[in-house]
């Protein structure tokens, strides 16, 4: 079954690297706007300024593992490695009303 959902996704930058993940972040907002499947797709960042959110919209799993393998998508998961303070943390969920 095909199920429509939304993703947060939070990403804690180390704070060397806050500008790199920013512009990284920035850099894919049109791309993955225009990807089949990708209903919405905005970057915010956190009050506290040491962090950022990825507020998501996706009309199937199979949509969203199709972005992950996008060749401007990879080599940021690869950069995140070294970049990130913490893994991403993913949270997938569906709209009840």
């Amino acid at each position: 079954m095909t199920t429509q959902f939304q993703l947060i996704a939070k990403i804690t930058p180390k704070p060397e690297h806050m500008q790199d993940v920013r512009e990284s972040l920035t850099n894919i907002l049109a791309p993955t706007r225009a990807e089949p499947g990708c209903l919405k797709f905005n970057l915010l960042e956190g009050r506290s300024g040491d962090c950022f959110y990825l507020d998501e919209e996706w009309t199937c799993d199979g949509a969203l593992a199709a972005h992950y393998e996008m060749d401007y998508i990879k080599p940021i998961f690869a950069k995140y490695e070294n970049w990130l303070a913490a893994p991403a943390e993913i949270h997938k969920m569906t709209a009840l009303a």
